[in-house]
Order: structure tokens, then sequence, then C-alpha cells
């Protein structure tokens, strides 16, 4: 599953984020609508998308009512590096096959695109050049 990570200047702040979330052993966001492929989401993996680029992924915990009428995500708190890869924004929920779904990156294994600024990153996504 792809997600915007809004409000998240880049991979390092959403990293911070994340890992702030330790202490209570998951991380949340909410939503308004629970995905309507629920089952088959919990235990996979929620992709972040920051300036048109997959970033990284956080395993994915659950799903909970809030008792408002919305919906927390539950993640593991921790941002997973993966082999950035191209992906326009959307809206909602979308599904990422595993066939599309980026490799992670090893241990120590950087990639050159994480250093690069988000909007440069974007724009050249954008013309089709990363």
């Amino acid at each position: 599953m792809t997600k915007i990570a809004f409000r998240s200047e880049g991979p390092a702040s959403l990293r911070a984020w994340l890992e702030s979330q330790a202490g209570s052993g998951e991380a949340r966001i909410t939503t308004r609508y629970l995905p309507k492929r629920v089952e088959e989401m919990t235990g996979g993996s929620l992709y972040w998308i920051h300036a048109h680029t997959i970033i990284g992924r956080s395993p994915l915990l659950g799903f909970e009512e809030t008792g408002q009428g919305r919906y927390w995500v539950r993640l593991a708190p921790r941002l997973i590096p993966v082999r950035t890869s191209p992906k326009r924004a959307h809206q909602g929920w979308r599904y990422l096959e595993d066939k599309d779904a980026p490799p992670d990156l090893g241990s120590g294994e950087a990639d050159d695109l994480e250093a690069m600024p988000p909007a440069l990153l974007g724009e050249l996504t954008r013309l089709g050049l990363v």
C-alpha cells in the first residue's frame, strides 16, 4: 500500500517522526476510510511517497477503529530504506503489487537519490530522468 508522506520534509524527518513513536511500540496515522483490502494488508508494508518518489516503507501492524468514525493505521515505528523509485502523488489508498515494490536497501547500502534535494528529485522524476 502506498501513502503520501504528508508534512514530511524528506526521509530524515519521516524517519525522525516514526522513531519518536517507538516508546509506545507503534506509530499511528489516522484515516477516514478503512482500505478495502484491509485483510491482506496487515503484515505487509506501507510504502511512503515523498516528492513523487517512494522513499521507504514501514511494516503494517494492523488497523484499529478510533471510536470517532475514523481508523488508525498502526505501523512499526521505523522507516526501512528502499531503492527509490518514481511514484505519482495520489489521494486515498493505492495498492502496490509485490512485483512492483522496490527492494530494500541492504545494511550500509546507500541510495544516491536520497541525498538529492527533494525539489530537484521531484523535477527529475517528473521529467522521467530518474
